[in-house]
């Protein structure tokens, strides 16, 4: 009897124990529209942890960084640089996006109590101090793909079975370039900068590294009982300042216009006035040689992969640096040594082979913009500098003039 009596008492504590149970919490996903800044252009995301008993929601935000730490800058530019989830009160999340004018909304997940449980307990240790930080990358490991990580795993890998097979034909090149577009330095140097690995066709999956891409997807997908993922959704800020920009196309033939007036143009001058031309080419030259030098130490001195291997190399060539003594020569009225004229071919000649691949080959990095502006210039200043002689400084004239009387002759 007293063995019954104590199975009974242990059975009813532990009844009460599941009627007690505190509920699971609301799982949220944050965005953030961009802002105004460089670094707040791609927007941001974050998961919100809410009690639903007392309303209290943390936010777990992915994607910050301290710039004022000890080798910050160096990592940064080395391709190592590293971020830390922060757990922080919702409202005090949201102060700095209300203070720069940026929308917030948030889409509340359809998670069973288990899913949500474990996501929970996953963020809470993920964001003590010793697991925080991570190694960050722009396209495949940040603020949003690690949140695309987490919702996967908490869902048994149900996000990735649904987006991972469909794709909207985007690439990290467009869309960098179509996010950086308000700054024109910015997308120009990512334009610039992105190596062919940039531009292969993403899947949804991938894509979700844009934190806008991410709650596209999210609100697509469906449960495997039909349900849809996103059970709710609301605004927590408006958005005040410029929208995110729309997709744009980018065709090449203006550019090849402007580079065959361009290259006209030095051309014509080359023939006829040579000193004038030189001074034109060598600001050219040297904006050429300094990108081609940063692009090959990206290469080869950095984890940038998607810079590595850049044909853009062959167009904003560091070989261009060599011509600048050249240039000076001729700005100067003098003629350049035998070594202008080949570096100048070998640079015309490497901007056709940008062509080559491009055109012929059929290699997939996206660069006719870039191949229609530069080669008719390279090729235009190869020609109007090497297929004649250059004027050198003429040498003072020597008067005639004869002094005293003039010699007389005789019959």
């Amino acid at each position: 009897m007293a063995t019954r009596r104590w199975l009974l008492l242990l059975v009813l504590w532990l009844v009460a124990g599941v009627l007690h149970a505190a509920p699971a919490p609301r799982i949220g996903v944050m965005t953030m529209q961009p802002g105004e800044l460089f670094f707040e252009r791609f927007g941001h995301d974050a998961i919100v942890v809410m009690d639903p008993e007392t309303g209290a929601a943390i936010s777990y935000n992915f994607g910050s960084f301290d710039p004022g730490e000890t080798g910050f800058v160096r990592r940064f530019v080395q391709g190592r640089m590293e971020y830390m989830l922060v757990a922080q009160p919702l409202e005090q999340d949201l102060a700095l996006y209300r203070y720069e004018g940026r929308g917030v909304s948030i889409q509340w997940l359809d998670l069973t109590p288990g899913q949500a449980n474990r996501l929970a307990a996953y963020l809470q240790e993920e964001a003590r101090p010793e697991n925080a930080r991570y190694r960050y990358d722009y396209f495949t490991n940040n603020c949003a793909t690690r949140v695309r990580d987490a919702i996967d795993d908490a869902l048994g890998g149900l996000l990735h079975n649904r987006i991972a097979g469909r794709s909207r034909g985007n690439t990290y090149r467009s869309e960098a370039v179509r996010l950086a577009s308000p700054a024109t330095w910015m997308w120009l140097g990512f334009d610039i900068g992105l190596a062919g690995a940039a531009d292969q066709q993403l899947s949804r999956w991938e894509e979700a590294f844009v934190p806008m891409r991410l709650a596209d997807s999210l609100r697509e997908v469906r449960l495997d009982d039909g349900r849809p993922l996103v059970h709710a959704e609301q605004e927590l800020l408006p958005h005040l300042v410029a929208p995110e920009p729309a997709e744009t196309p980018r065709p090449w033939w203006p550019w090849l216009l402007a580079g065959l007036g361009l290259s006209a143009v030095l051309w014509t001058l080359a023939r006829t006035r040579p000193r004038v031309a030189a001074a034109v080419a060598a600001v050219a030259w040297l904006a050429c040689g300094i990108l081609g030098t940063l692009m090959l130490y990206l290469w080869l001195g950095t984890e940038h992969r998607f810079a590595w291997a850049n044909e853009n190399l062959l167009l904003f060539d560091p070989l261009c640096l060599l011509l600048l003594p050249g240039a000076w020569a001729i700005a100067g009225g003098k003629t350049p040594g035998r070594s202008f004229r080949i570096v100048l071919a070998l640079v015309a000649a490497a901007a056709a082979a940008a062509f080559v691949l491009k055109w012929v080959l059929l290699q997939s990095q996206v660069n006719e913009p870039w191949i229609a502006l530069l080669l008719p210039l390279h090729l235009a200043l190869w020609s109007g500098f090497s297929r004649r002689r250059l004027p050198s400084t003429p040498a003072p004239a020597r008067s005639s003039r004869r002094t005293g009387p003039s010699p007389t002759k005789s019959g």
